[in-house]
């Protein structure tokens, strides 16, 4: 293991983004190869108890829920045109704490009692999780979920320059071409974007800058808050708990910054029950992300998680075009296909790297 963020913990940061997160890398659990079906250390304790079914059927619960999220979330941004991003990742994190609480106390998981010397820990990377769902909410208000997808990729060229600067981490020239790639693609994209809104581009460039500030910092983070916990560690609803928990307050603050107390009071949309049935929904499939990520990952390994991650934007941004009546060119759409393919082309870069 790298003292910094290894390139397979990524699997450590979408569990946690719950909500936002459907771009894949691959993964690897304290240095251990998820390929050969081994997910724990001998002695580790399980984070759920262990459901036997097949391979293919928790592939299909973890795309449905990934794609369906995005798809939710830009339902109610756009064609709801809700105008309160901070409030939907509030009550979506507020579902998700909810949930995790009550399989808690079930006994169905288990999770790390949430202490001040963890709070005080996790505190910082928090803020860039708060930072990062909230300039997410927002470029997905403005822009199509397709582009929202190629510009994504820009995350990272993003960590990979910071691997190399702060970690001294050095990538092979595969990867450093499909991320050339991908720069080529996000730049076209942008330019040939017949829907193109220069308000949400930079809600987008700011959301690339935070989710690669997350994945670089959220490895040691990670393994400082294992030394403050009572068990010695930290699993997956153990951190999906402390993120949502922390953004709570966080969110507040930053609601009534943005002046979105007074929307709220005065939209007529929190009055009608279909939509809060819409936020709910939303809610409890970014909780599904979690589990279903964790299910798949489980049921095969890094390299199918990963594969199947970068295929699955695929149908994701084309059902944004279609659903939402996207007006695209023949070069729009080409710059897009090729931005899928260059993160199909970086996803088997990474896997030839590390083996």
């Amino acid at each position: 293991m790298s003292n910094g963020c290894d390139d397979y913990s990524l699997k450590w940061f979408f569990i946690s983004v719950v909500g936002t997160h459907f771009e894949m890398k691959p993964y690897e659990h304290d240095g251990v190869d998820l390929e050969d079906g081994k997910t724990r250390k001998p002695g580790d304790k399980p984070a759920l108890r262990k459901i036997h079914n097949q391979a293919l059927l928790s592939g299909l619960a973890y795309c449905i829920s990934s794609c369906s999220m995005i798809l939710v979330n830009k339902f109610v941004l756009s064609s709801y045109n809700f105008n309160a991003g901070i409030f939907l990742m509030l009550y979506q994190n507020f579902v998700s704490v909810i949930i995790v609480i009550i399989l808690s106390l079930t006994g169905l998981i288990t999770t790390e009692p949430l202490t001040w010397r963890l709070i005080k820990v996790w505190f910082p990377v928090n803020v860039i999780f708060v930072g990062m769902l909230i300039t997410s909410m927002f470029s997905l208000k403005y822009i199509n979920v397709a582009m929202v997808t190629v510009l994504k990729n820009v995350t990272n060229v993003i960590t990979a320059v910071g691997e190399m600067y702060l970690f001294n981490k050095h990538h092979d020239n595969r990867v450093w071409l499909a991320l050339f790639l991908m720069i080529i693609s996000a730049v076209s994209g942008g330019i040939t974007d017949l829907s193109f809104n220069a308000v949400g581009y930079c809600w987008q460039i700011a959301n690339c800058f935070l989710t690669a500030s997350y994945s670089l910092t959220l490895r040691r983070t990670m393994d400082t808050a294992k030394q403050v916990t009572q068990s010695g560690n930290l699993n997956e609803f153990s951190m999906v708990l402390l993120n949502n928990t922390l953004s709570l307050p966080l969110g507040i603050v930053l609601s009534f910054a943005f002046n979105e107390t007074d929307y709220l009071f005065k939209t007529p949309l929190l009055r009608l029950p279909s939509f809060w049935m819409v936020m709910t929904l939303s809610g409890l499939l970014g909780l599904a992300i979690s589990f279903t990520s964790m299910w798949f990952l489980h049921q095969t390994g890094a390299t199918t998680y990963s594969l199947v991650g970068s295929l699955n934007k695929i149908p994701l941004s084309i059902a944004g075009i279609v659903l939402f009546n996207v007006p695209t060119s023949l070069q729009n759409s080409a710059s897009i296909l090729f931005g899928l393919v260059a993160g199909v082309v970086f996803a088997r870069a990474k896997m030839r790297e590390k083996s």
